[in-house]
């Protein structure tokens, strides 16, 4: 089987051979055709093309070529040049292709289509772009006129699939020999490698003309965990995660999209390490520089708990303001040991503003206070007196702390829990959790200590002495000792009184009694006398140490445990 002509070979797909009958031209006259075809875009690829400013727009610079068709350049390459372009101004170009909107993209850049096979291996040795005619679609490529036939492979075309290829045909390109057997007539070419040089050369430039601070244009690209890349006319630039939004986002995939239109700020350029960063909410005004005229202390508001510390839980109050609620200012309990156990990241809360600062830009918050103070009315709840129930919160050497309400603790001191025996630590008697029966001894609203005791629950002698008895009775007792004007009088066994004494009544001793006395005896003594209403001195005799007496009794204080006396 013979090989397949050059002829077979450049000819596009789909299209039918020659058959018998039909004429059979020469290879030579075949050629001869298909360059008088091309031969004026021969000539503008030799010769290049003279074009002359038409007009300039706020984006492109048109050309006059002498076609039907004008030719553009963008105006940014004249400005990155630092060139000004008026309409008249003439200059040399060549034609890249057909842009979108149907003018020819024009290109400044100095290639030449070479003229002969010496032109050729010249470029080939230099490395050098030259330009050339896509001709055809051929199998596996096409064919293009760089003076003589050559073939690109579809790899190396940069066209991304057969349809984009065929679009190439008839357009001038530039390119680079990748081999060259003049012997056999064998050139190969690559477009892709062109290509790839000026995207490069484009974006080395683009890193040197994008200044920081300036406001661009870009094009979402792709979405990281960390952040979103964006084009900003051919490059890349990194939008961290941290930089989208004054408020705090999980992810930006939250609040962009790929292909999404954004307006960024470049924050930063590194030209010789090819980054470029930029921020979306560095052009949204900063929520901190109206927050000390937004938030004033003392004011309610709402927010969301964004995370947990183990020193409090932040909240945010709007984009970009966060405050804090301190763990002590969680709750009026003392039994909250960690924020976690009061508030979760995602709770809805209300909290009083306790302080703003905005140069440091910190909020004080509290959530306990927006709940209202316990203590604005314990005075009236827990008078002294008052009889409560409630569960020991906690132990400690010297007491147990009773929570009698929410946000309220009293204090049980240790001598107070018994009057049995005498305790070494409170375990002995309580235990946490346990429910028990105090009375208030004294309340200090401004100090918020609340003192409890359970021993004066207990009744004791002097209380069933005082419930037996009635003011005015007479009852016997022995006096113990003796002041000025006052003496003080036993009763009974752990039952003590005080009598006021006149000035004849009265005779302090000179020494203290240094007689034991058998107070079981006296007891007995004194329950025989006190029912009888009879004493053993006269009213007026000077009353002494050891005496036994009869007394009127003129108070009865059962709160206070007193019992106050006269002679009688």
């Amino acid at each position: 089987m013979s090989n397949p002509s050059i002829l077979d070979q450049d000819r596009a797909p789909g299209s039918q051979s020659p058959t018998a009958n039909e004429p059979s031209d020469s290879f030579g006259d075949i050629l001869s055709q298909y360059e008088q075809s091309h031969s004026h875009k021969a000539e503008v690829g030799g010769k290049g093309l003279e074009g002359t400013v038409i007009a300039v727009s706020a984006e492109s610079v048109f050309f006059d070529i002498g076609y039907k068709i004008e030719g553009t350049i963008p105006l940014a390459e004249f400005q990155a040049a630092g060139q000004t372009i008026k309409p008249g101004d003439k200059m040399p170009v060549s034609i890249k292709g057909r842009g979108p909107d149907g003018y020819y993209e024009l290109s400044r850049l100095k290639v030449q289509r070479p003229k002969d096979w010496s032109s050729l291996e010249k470029a080939f040795a230099d490395k050098v772009a030259i330009l050339g005619v896509i001709s055809a679609v051929v199998k596996g490529g096409v064919s293009v006129d760089v003076g003589v036939r050559a073939f690109m492979p579809a790899s190396r075309s940069g066209a991304k699939d057969a349809a984009e290829m065929e679009k190439l045909v008839g357009q001038e390109i530039r390119c680079r020999i990748i081999k060259l057997d003049v012997a056999d007539e064998d050139v190969v070419v690559d477009r892709r490698a062109v290509l790839e040089e000026e995207e490069r050369s484009t974006k080395e430039r683009r890193y040197t003309e994008i200044k920081e601070g300036e406001t661009m244009q870009g094009k979402v690209r792709s979405l990281t965990d960390f952040g979103a890349f964006v084009d900003i006319g051919g490059v890349d630039a990194l939008l961290h995660v941290a930089d989208i939004s004054w408020g705090r986002i999980n992810k930006p995939a939250d609040v962009l999209t790929v292909d999404q239109d954004v307006e960024v700020k470049v924050l930063k350029v590194d030209a010789a390490k090819r980054r470029i960063s930029v921020g979306l909410k560095q052009l949204q005004p900063h929520p901190w520089e109206l927050a000390g005229d937004k938030y004033k202390a003392g004011e309610r508001v709402q927010g969301t708990v964004t995370r947990v510390a183990d020193f409090g839980a932040f909240v945010e109050l709007e984009k970009g303001i966060e405050g804090l609620i301190h763990l002590s200012e969680m709750s009026w309990s003392r039994k909250v040991r960690k924020p976690s156990d009061v508030v979760k990241p995602g709770d809805q809360v209300e909290a009083v503003i306790l302080g703003v600062n905005p140069a440091d830009r910190r909020i004080a918050l509290g959530l306990k206070q927006a709940l209202g103070d316990p203590w604005a009315d314990a005075a009236k709840n827990f008078a002294a007196g008052t009889v409560v129930e409630a569960p020991v919160t906690s132990l400690t050497n010297f007491g147990a702390f009773v929570q009698v309400a929410e946000g309220v603790e009293g204090m049980i001191h240790i001598g107070d829990i018994s009057a049995e025996k005498r305790l070494n630590h409170p375990q002995e008697a309580l235990k946490v959790g346990q429910s028990v029966k105090a009375v208030v001894l004294e309340m200090d609203t401004e100090k918020r200590r609340l003192r409890l005791g359970m021993k004066q629950l207990v009744p004791t002698g002097l209380d069933e002495y005082i419930a037996e008895h009635k003011e005015g009775d007479i009852v016997t007792g022995r006096v113990v000792d003796v002041s000025a004007s006052r003496a003080r009088v036993e009763l009974g066994e752990g039952i003590q009184a005080t009598c006021r004494l006149s000035a004849a009544a009265a005779e302090p001793e000179e020494k203290p009694a240094e007689a034991k006395v058998d107070l079981s005896s006296l007891t007995s003594m004194l329950q025989s006398k006190w029912k009888g209403g009879q004493g053993s001195s006269p009213r007026n005799e000077p009353a002494r140490a050891s005496q036994i007496r009869s007394f009127r009794i003129v108070k009865l204080d059962p709160a206070a445990k007193k019992i106050e006396l006269e002679l009688a």
